[in-house]
């Protein structure tokens, strides 16, 4: 027969308690948990397996005449945001939080909303209105061809 073991931290070399094992399977359960929501607030995770911010090549968003003077609008598929802050001038941004990626859901009142975090962002200028993003919304050129919009 085999002497019992020593378990380090406890008395005779006895077994760990049942409750000393729930809490560190607890403990254990806990910090994966919280990996997890940590990893699900980068960049990389939420926006889709680190696809770029801007679009690598031209795309076409349709009609110019869409987007109203003095407004904006979301473009989700695209990942894109175009605000016309005057007749026949356009600017478009990244519609992807800059804090995790997310893609803006709505525009209100000039306004661009993340539903992850709550981060909201002027859409004529890009700027960070309300964090937790603190950089504002990246730069996309937007180009008017034969009255169709084209961003990239």
């Amino acid at each position: 027969m085999s002497a019992p073991q020593s378990v380090p931290g406890h008395r005779d070399g006895a077994a760990p308690a049942r409750r000393t094992v729930l809490r560190s399977a607890a403990a254990l359960a806990g910090a994966v948990g919280a990996g997890s929501a940590l990893a699900a607030c980068s960049p990389q995770s939420a926006s889709g397996g680190g696809s770029p911010a801007t679009p690598a090549g031209p795309v076409d968003l349709g009609a110019a005449a869409d987007v109203p003077v003095g407004g904006a609008k979301l473009y989700r598929e695209e990942k894109l945001v175009v605000s016309c802050p005057a007749e026949g001038q356009y600017r478009a941004f990244s519609a992807r939080c800059t804090h995790a990626g997310c893609v803006l859901d709505k525009i209100v009142k000039g306004e661009g909303n993340c539903p992850c975090h709550g981060s909201r962002f002027d859409v004529a200028t890009g700027k960070v209105l309300s964090g937790p993003a603190t950089e504002p919304l990246p730069a996309v050129p937007v180009k008017m061809e034969n009255g169709r919009l084209v961003a990239g």
